[in-house]
C-alpha cells in the first residue's frame, strides 16, 4: 500500500527584516533632512530690500561728502585761481545732484506731464529747503562768474548732511567715537549758526551779481532769478528764521 504525501513548496518569508526597515527609516530621515537643509537659502530674498535702501542713502552721503571736500578745497586762499574756480563749480554741481535726488525721493515727480499737474507739484515743493538749494546751485553753476563765496553756503549744507548721516549710522564705530563724535555733535547742535553763516554769504553774493551788471560778464536774467530765490528764502518757513 503506497502512501502519497503532498509536498508543499516552501513560501518565502514576506516579513521585512529589521535591517531593511532600518534602511527605509534612514532613507526617509535623510530625505527630510535634505529638504530641511535646502530651505534656508530663500531667507536672503526676504531682506533684499534693506541693502538697496542703504545703498541709496550711502550714495547720497557720498555726494554730500564729495561736495564738502571740494567746496572746502575751493575756498582755500593759497589755491590757484583756475583750480579754485573749478572746485567751486564742481561743488555747486554736486549740490544740484544731491538736492535733486533728495527732492525726488521726498516728493517724487508730477503724476502727469501737463500744466495743472506740474503746477500742483511745484506748489508742494516750492517752500522745501532742497528746492531752494537746487535753484541756488543751478543758477550759479551755469553762471560765467567765478565767485568763491558761492562755495560757502553749499559747504555748510553738505557739512550738516554729512554730520547727520554719521551720527545715525556710525554711532557704534570706535573710530567715530574717538575722532568724529564731538565735531558731529557740534554741527548738529549748532545748525542755526551754520544757517546764519550761509545766509550771510548769500546776501553779499546778490550784491556781487548786481555789481557784475556793469561789467562785460553781466547777466540780467541770472541776477533777476537770484533775487527771486532770495525772496523765497526770506518767505519760506524753513529758511525765513535766519534770513
Amino acid at each position: 500500500m503506497s502512501t502519497t504525501g503532498s509536498i508543499q513548496p516552501s513560501r518565502p518569508d514576506i516579513r521585512s527584516s529589521p535591517s531593511a526597515s532600518s534602511e527605509n527609516v534612514r532613507a526617509r530621515n535623510s530625505g527630510s533632512s535634505s529638504r530641511s537643509a535646502a530651505s534656508p537659502p530663500a531667507a536672503p530674498q526676504a531682506g533684499a530690500a534693506n541693502p538697496l535702501r542703504f545703498d541709496a542713502r550711502t550714495i547720497h552721503f557720498s555726494v554730500n561728502a564729495w561736495v564738502l571736500v571740494v567746496a572746502g578745497v575751493g575756498m582755500l586762499p593759497m589755491l590757484p585761481k583756475h583750480l579754485a574756480d573749478r572746485a567751486c563749480k564742481l561743488s555747486l554741481l554736486g549740490t544740484v545732484l544731491s538736492s535733486g535726488y533728495s527732492l525726488y525721493s521726498t516728493y517724487g515727480k508730477p503724476r502727469e506731464l501737463n500744466m495743472p499737474a506740474i503746477q500742483s507739484w511745484l506748489q508742494s515743493v516750492l517752500g522745501a529747503k532742497d528746492f531752494i538749494h537746487l535753484m541756488f546751485s543751478l543758477l550759479l553753476v551755469t553762471s560765467q562768474l567765478h565767485l568763491k563765496i558761492a562755495a560757502l553756503p553749499v559747504f555748510c549744507w553738505a557739512l550738516y548732511h554729512v554730520a547727520r548721516f554719521l551720527r545715525r549710522n556710525f554711532s557704534r564705530s570706535s573710530f567715530y567715537r574717538g575722532y568724529l563724535e564731538e565735531p558731529c555733535l557740534w554741527v548738529d547742535t549748532n545748525n542755526t549758526t551754520l544757517s546764519l553763516l550761509s545766509s550771510n554769504a548769500e546776501l553779499p553774493l546778490g550784491f556781487l551779481l548786481i555789481i557784475s551788471l556793469f561789467s562785460w560778464q553781466r547777466n540780467f536774467m541770472q541776477t533777476f532769478m537770484y533775487s527771486n530765490v532770495l525772496k523765497v528764502m526770506y518767505r519760506a518757513p524753513v529758511t525765513s528764521s535766519y534770513h
